[in-house]
This record gives structure tokens, sequence and C-alpha cells, in this order.
């Protein structure tokens, strides 16, 4: 027999019951029908009743309203089961149309009978007289009449644009509130079949994340058609924007520098120490750099072509020119030949992210506002704010105790940081700050990247024509102190040199000055730097100390005077048709000469061999652009061999497996497909793991058979212990160690977050920040306001990018047109931000001392400052949320404090990090 509940169920949302023993039939949407509308037969909204009715029983059994739903789904056949919004909706639905039928037999009992008294009615009905006599003086349904009108606008909206989006924010563009949207979605959905579903963009600047976003659709649109036409999908309204908004500028067309005002310099004539970099004469208006000694630019030159690379000023020019060029193309070279040629993209033509904070205007000789020629990418400053954390790749490769040391100082770090948010006094932002800090955890046991090293920057190289070898300009260090450099990608500690600065170096002085994140060197140790060149390079800073001792040891002796480009060049014309490298390939064949360097680094490989691979890893980058033999020289260097004998690993079944990432390191960044996932993301009460729900969705495949969506995700993301990548060196066993502690850690953060009760609002704080409660919310209407356009942005960017990727021939697994795609993502998306006057500075909800203040005396409710919280800056509410410096340090803080020590911070950085006065590190560390 039946359930009750499911049978009310089914017959509110129309699906036929013929009584015990026949089957159930399902009409029209899912979950909906079309032949069994709400509003029709003879008691129009009897099934809403049985709903309700159901529905206040289990209440007043003592269930809340999750318990209650619980209750409800376990009744009913998966196709059917409902979501919590869903139950809600459906709530608010029945009980409209409940006092709609209501009123209307309140109508037709006074109509049949005028004499009828408001308390014989009630009886008949079942209603208190106040009730009847209200009801029928004011009317009712107007709730209902509204969400039928937004419901009838939104229907015009998907039949003229076939469909929408309808996800957060979309609500404020109609001027309602987001329940009511939903109820005329949900009519929309039950009574005319139309379709809600989800659909995941691609963010056009992060290839691998997406934005969810929710559809609505004509009912002849399912999930799969708005997946593969995601640039139909339309906004509500119309977001266009001629002038971009007011508080932002528009990127513009590039203008033109004539050739005759640059110069080049060759490289038997200097310009191989300087490749990559121009010199710009100072005092020139339309040249000026404004506040920066040095950016990393481009500039368009005769309309065809392009300069690239990092500019800087100069007092020693030539007559005549304005601009040197410096390059490692031989005399000879004319001058076209040297720079770039343009793209066949008149809006992007150098194929890089430009963005309109990047250009400037000057004021001409004829008194007007011209734009000028420099396009910066990158200026002075923006190299501080690139990460400081210390890749494995690199330390990896270091001695085990300074691995350890490390690792050690970036668990304390993060059991520090839990320990900080554990003592914060607003559990809301606790919850809050616990989610993010285990998703950081999360993050960071999959990349294994370690903290900082005391000291440590990012600086982009400058070349320096009179600097010794070994030495170095860098005012942000003392003179004296001695750096590690590291440059990515890194491949052995003989590409480290170790430089000292000197500050006083007049070279450095006279053409770099007080410059912030940059580091003057000669072209020698930008050739020890695997042979990096001035166009925007960037090297990893370290300070040397007695507790930090970066290993660097000398190059290797079979890379002198070794040469890819004509070691293994093909002859011209190919006539002994060797096997050339296709475009597509690079990236594939990089990966596996980077695997196997990484893994015979770890297993303890002896000079000979690595000069073997190393070697080949030349040949290979150069391969396709070069036509190198790069089969002659993966068969001279003995790379198989070299396979055989450092790329051995133990697969789960227990078979040895040869060739190929064999170490825990090299294998970190594998992948695997598993089925697509959506909606949000559960945490398991008991264990704090996340918990996924799939989205089931299918689509057919060339053959017309039916596959089941699938993601890509990282493999070492599903794993709760690392252990069975790794080969069991010692190195490995660390990271292993440091990757599941890490996990635990992301695990026990949410289970806190899970299952901790939210602030209770309190009326007296309240009233007394009624307006700091009422300015938060106005920021936070900005914020959903922005949403919409934002999405719309995306989906524009998408199109826009996926038909120039394809215009140009571009392959999304191709490792340099991946770089290409990525600039020109970046382009197209802030193009479209601009077109819709998507506005990013309202995508950020940022607190005033006394919004703050209202937050922490409870003025605003749980859900609405977990709404704000995640509309806002974590950095924000980290600063805000920390507990006033105490002159005491917690087990945690103290463990910290223990491992900088160690790892050679001063007892002043400690005492910064740690929020402490330096006196009581002293004592705490026992000065």
């Amino acid at each position: 027999m039946m359930n009750p509940v499911e049978k009310d169920l089914k017959n509110y949302f129309g699906i036929e019951y013929g009584g015990e023993g026949d089957t159930l039939e399902h009409y029209g949407t899912k979950r909906h029908s079309g032949r069994y509308p709400w509003g029709s037969g003879e008691t129009p909204y009897q099934h809403s009743g049985d709903f309700l009715s159901r529905v206040d029983q289990l209440k007043n059994k003592g269930m809340a309203e999750g318990e209650i739903l619980d209750a409800i789904n376990s009744t009913l056949p998966d196709d059917y089961k409902l979501g919590a919004t869903e139950f809600r909706v459906a709530k608010t639905k029945a009980g409209h149309d409940r006092k709609a039928q209501q009123w209307d037999d309140i109508q037709k009992l006074k109509k049949k009978n005028p004499d009828m008294g408001w308390t014989e009615i009630g009886q008949k009905l079942g209603l208190p007289e106040s009730t009847v006599r209200s009801m029928y003086k004011n009317g009712v349904g107007t709730k209902k009449d509204q969400a039928e009108k937004i419901a009838e606008t939104l229907k015009k909206e998907v039949d003229k644009k076939g469909m929408i989006d309808v996800s957060e924010g979309t609500n404020l563009t109609l001027g309602v509130s987001e329940g009511k949207m939903d109820e005329a979605i949900y009519i929309l959905e039950a009574e005319h079949g139309y379709k809600r579903y989800g659909v995941g963009i691609k963010q056009p600047t992060n290839f691998r994340q997406q934005t969810n976003i929710t559809v609505l659709a004509k009912p002849e649109y399912d999930q799969s058609y708005a997946y593969k036409h995601q640039g139909d999908i339309q906004s509500l309204g119309d977001y266009h924007s001629d002038d971009g908004g007011s508080s932002f500028r528009q990127l513009q067309p590039p203008s033109s520098l004539d050739s005759k005002r640059v110069a080049v310099r060759y490289g038997d004539e200097g310009g191989l120490a300087k490749d990559g970099v121009m010199e710009i004469r100072r005092g020139v208006p339309d040249l000026d750099l404004g506040n920066s000694h040095y950016a990393q630019v481009r500039i368009m030159v005769d309309n065809s072509h392009y300069l690239k690379g990092m500019a800087m000023y100069s007092d020693n020019m030539p007559d005549g020119v304005d601009i040197v060029f410096n390059t490692n193309k031989p005399s000879g070279t004319p001058k076209m030949k040297v720079f770039k040629e343009i793209k066949n993209d008149p809006g992007n033509p150098f194929g890089a992210a430009i963005t309109a904070e990047g250009q400037s205007t000057y004021v001409g000789k004829d008194g007007k506002e011209h734009l000028s020629p420099i396009n910066k990418l990158k200026w002075e400053g923006d190299w501080d704010d690139m990460s400081k954390s210390v890749s494995s790749q690199f330390l990896s490769k270091q001695p085990l105790p300074l691995i350890k040391k490390q690792l050690d100082l970036t668990m304390a770090d993060y059991k520090a940081e839990y320990d900080e948010i554990m003592h914060y006094t607003n559990p809301t932002v606790k919850k809050k700050m616990l989610m993010d800090f285990a998703e950081k955890c999360d993050g960071t046991s999959m990349t294994l990247k370690a903290s900082a090293f005391p000291g440590q920057a990012t600086k982009v190289i400058l070349p320096l024509d009179k600097i010794k070898e070994t030495e170095a300009y860098c005012p942000t260090y003392e003179n004296g102190t001695q750096l590690a450099l590291v440059r990515y990608p890194h491949a052995g500690t003989f590409e480290i040199p170790i430089v000292t600065v000197n500050n006083k170096n007049a070279s450095g002085k006279n053409n770099l000055g007080n410059v912030r994140d940059a580091i003057g060197i000669s072209s020698k140790v930008a050739e020890r730097l695997s042979g990096a060149d001035f166009d925007g390079d960037t090297v990893m800073a370290i300070p040397m100390s007695d507790k930090v001792r970066i290993n660097s040891t000398d190059p290797l002796p079979g890379l002198k005077n070794f040469d890819p480009k004509t070691a293994y060049a093909v002859p011209e014309g190919n006539p002994n048709n060797v096997r050339l490298m296709k475009k597509d390939e690079k990236q594939k064949e990089m990966g596996i000469i980077s695997n196997l360097i990484t893994d015979m680094t770890l297993r303890g490989a002896p000079t000979e061999d690595l000069e073997r691979a190393v070697r080949h890893s030349m040949v290979v980058i150069d391969a396709e652009k070069h036509k190198l033999d790069y089969k002659r020289s993966e068969k001279e260097n003995g790379i198989q061999e070299l396979k055989r004998k450092y790329q051995i690993r133990t697969e789960e079944d227990g078979t040895e497996k040869y060739g190929g990432a064999s170490t825990l390191l090299s294998r970190r960044k594998q992948t695997v497909r598993i089925p697509e996932r959506r909606g949000s993301v559960r945490i398991d009460k008991e264990t704090g793991k996340p918990i996924y729900k799939e989205s089931g969705r299918t689509y057919p495949d060339k053959n017309g058979k039916q596959r089941i969506a699938e993601t890509e995700v990282s493999r070492i993301s599903l794993m709760d212990d690392v252990r069975p990548l790794s080969s069991g060196t010692p190195q490995e066993e660390l990271y292993a160690t440091f990757s599941n502690s890490l996990k635990a850690m992301a695990n026990k953060a949410r289970k806190e977050s899970v299952n901790m009760k939210g602030i209770q609002r309190d009326p007296a704080a309240a009233k007394e920040y009624a307006a700091e409660v009422a300015s938060l919310n106005e920021k936070y209407q900005a914020v959903l306001a922005n949403k919409p356009k934002e999405r719309r942005a995306m989906i524009i960017a998408n199109s826009k990018i996926k038909a120039i990727v394809e215009a140009r021939g571009l392959d999304y697994n191709n490792k340099d047109d991946k770089k290409e795609i990525k600039k020109i993502s970046s382009v197209e998306m802030q193009r479209a931000r601009e077109q819709v006057g998507a506005n990013s500075s309202k995508t950020k909800i940022v607190f005033s001392d006394r919004e703050w203040e209202a937050v922490q005396k409870h003025a605003i409710s749980d859900s609405l400052l977990t709404k704000f919280l995640n509309s806002s800056d974590s950095t924000e509410i980290v600063k805000r949320a920390m507990p006033k410096a105490t002159a005491k340090l917690s087990s945690a803080k103290l463990s910290k404090a223990k491992a900088m020590l160690t790892g050679g911070y001063t007892y002043e950085q400690i005492a910064e990090a740690c929020g402490v006065p330096k006196s009581t590190i002293c004592d705490a560390l026992n000065k």
C-alpha cells in the first residue's frame, strides 16, 4: 500500500494514483505534470490541503523541517525526491493555493446565501469566524497573484530568448523577492512544462574552474542542449552599457609607434646580454612609464608589428631614436624580422592580457590628449603580489633536513591559524572561516607547497652591464646578503646561482635606482637560471643564513657548450624524412621528460644520468619551433633506459610498471575522470568529509550512444591517504605525511563548522545598529545585482574565446597554446564586463568599523550574516575577527614560534607573525 505522504505528494504534483496494485504513471516534466496542473478538477486545491495537512501532522510530532523533508523523501522514488528549496517553495505554493480555495469557498457560500453569518460559514469550512470575515473583506491571493504575474513575465522572457539565467541576483532585475522568483519558476515548471536545471559555465580566466548557473528554458530545451549551446543562454533584461559604466575605464585599441624611432641592438653588438629589454629615452611624453622604473610592456610598431619585453629608462641612447630594442638575433637581420607580427585580431593584436589600467594618455604638442603606445602587462610593484610559497619541484631536491624543517613550519602555520579561528568570538564568522580554512588545507594537500623562507621574495630580473657574476643589485636586501636564486621550471640544484647583494654598484644605482620588486644581475647569471631572458622572467630570491642553507651545485659539465639547435638540427627540407614534433605533442613530451628528471633526482641519480635527461629536455623544449630531431635525441641519450632504471612503480593491484610518473611528486598532478557533480556540497557531520551529488546528466557521443557526463578532478583529491602514490623515498614519505595531515585538518575544520550553531539575533542590538544593517543590506544588494551581469559577461566571453580559438587553430591541450588562450580569455572577459556593465568594485562587501560592531553585537541574523560574509573578502574578515593581541601564546602559536625560530626567522619576525610583543617571544623561547 502506498504511504499517505507519497499519495498526497503524487497527487499534489499531478502524478496519477490508481489505487492499490496499480502502477504509477509520470506525465509531463519531472516531478510535475501539465496533464494535472494546479487549479484543475472539481475541488482544485484539495491536494494542496492534503500535502499541507501531512506536513502539519509531522510538524506537530516535533519534527524539524529537515526531518519532515527526509520523512517525505523516504517514501518517494529517486526521480521524485525534493530538494530543500523545492520543498519550501512547494509549501509556499500550496499555502497560497489553499487560501485561494478558501476565499473562493467563502465567496460562493456568501453569494448562495447572503444571510449566512460568518460563524456558520467558518463552521462549514473549518475556519475561525475572524478569519472568514477578514478574508471576505480584504481578499486573499495577492501573494499568489504576484507569483502568477512574475511567472507570466518570465514566460515571455523564456519564450523570446529560449533559455535565461535565473541564478542568484536575477530577482533584483524584476524587483521581486528571491522567494517570489522561486515560486514563479516553480509555477512554470509545474503548470507549463518549462525546465529548470544547472549548467556549469567555464570561467574564462581559469580553465579548471566553472561557475554553476541555474537556467530556465523552454520545454523543448533540455540540459544537454544548454551545455552545447551555452552562448545562447540569455539574461533577464538588457545590461548593455555603451560607456562601460561610470566607475571603470574601457580598453582601447592600441596606438602605433613609427619604427624610425626604434633602433635594434643585435646579439653580437651586446643585445644578447639584454635580450628582451627595450631601453627608453627619459622625458619623452608618449613613452612615459608613469610612477614605474620598469614595466613589462607591448608596443605596436607601424601598425603591423610589436615589441615585447621589459621596458626601462636609459640615459645612454643613440641620437635620433627613443627606443633601443635588445635581441639575441645576429647583425644583418632585418629590423621588422626582429619584431613580432601582430595577431589577426584587431581588438587584441598582441595576444596578451592588456587591461585598461595598463594604458595611459599624454598631452601632445597639439594640446590634445592622446593614447600612449605603451601597453603595460605588469608594472613596478606587481611582482610583490606574486605567491611566496615554495614549490615541491624545488624543495624536494634539497637536503632532507631542510625539507622536513620547511614542511614542519608549514604545518605549524596551519595549526596556529586553526587555533586562532577557534578563538573567534562570533560563531557565524567562525563557521565561515573554518570552511575557508578547510578549502585552503585541501588545496595545499594537492599542490604540496610549503611556506616561504624568511625574507623570500619574487623578483623580476633586469640586466646590468657592469656587475660581477657573483653579485646582484637589489635595494630591498642589505648589502652583503647572500641570495639563492631559483627559477621555474626547476630541473635541479645545478640551476641555482648564489649571489651577494651589492647595492653600491654604479650601474644598478644609475639604471634601476631604488627598485621595489626587481633584481639586477649579469647575463651569465641569467644563463645559469635555465636560460632565462629579460622579457619578464622572474626568480625566487631566498636570503641565506646560518639556519637557511640552500644547496647549490656546480653546473652539469655535460651541458657546457651544448646547443640543442645545432646538435639536433634537421637539414633544410628534411631530406631524411625525420619524424618532426607536432605542435600538440610538445606539452606531452615535456611532461614526460620533466617527470623523469623529478623521479631521477628523488632516487639519487648520478650526474652523468641527469645530464642525459636534461640534454634531452633542452631538445624537446625547442623541437617543434626549431625542427629538431627529438627522436634521435631520445635514442642517443638513452631515455628509455633511464625510464626503466628510475621510473618503476607498483600499482594498487601489486603489479610493477615501468615508465611514466612514478613518485608522489610527479604523480600528484595526475587527473581522473569521475561522474559529473552538481549542486551544493554536503558535509558529513561525523567525519567532516565533503559529499558530492552526481548530476546524472547524459549526452550522445559521436555514435549516438548515450554517455554519462564526466568531469576531471585531481587524483590526489580523492585519496584519504596519498602513500599509494609514493615510491617510498624519504622525500616522498615527508610529503605524504604532510599531505595526509592537511587532509585530516581540513576534515576537522569542516566537522567543527557543520556542527556549530550560528548566532542568535539580538533585537536590541538590531535596533541600535539599524542604520549599519541597512547599509550592509545595500552593499549586499549591489553585489547581487552585479552577479547576473558577471555571469552574462562570462557567457559572452566564452563565445568569443571559442570563436577566436577555432579561427586560429589553437589547442587547449597544447601548453604554448594554452598560454595564448589564457591571454585571449583575460582580454575578452574584460571586454565582456565592459559590454554588460559588470563592475568589479561591487563584487565584495567591505565592512566599516561601525558595521563590524553590528556584526559582533549580533545585530544581524545568522543566515543574513552568512550571506554578507560569503560576499566579502576573507582577508578583511580575518583582520577584523582576529582576537586582540595578547601577551600570552597559545600552545599552537608556541609551536609555530619554535618552528619559525628553527627556520631562521628573527625574534621580531616571529613576534609580528604571532601577534604578540617581542618580549613574549623571547620569554617563551628562553632567549
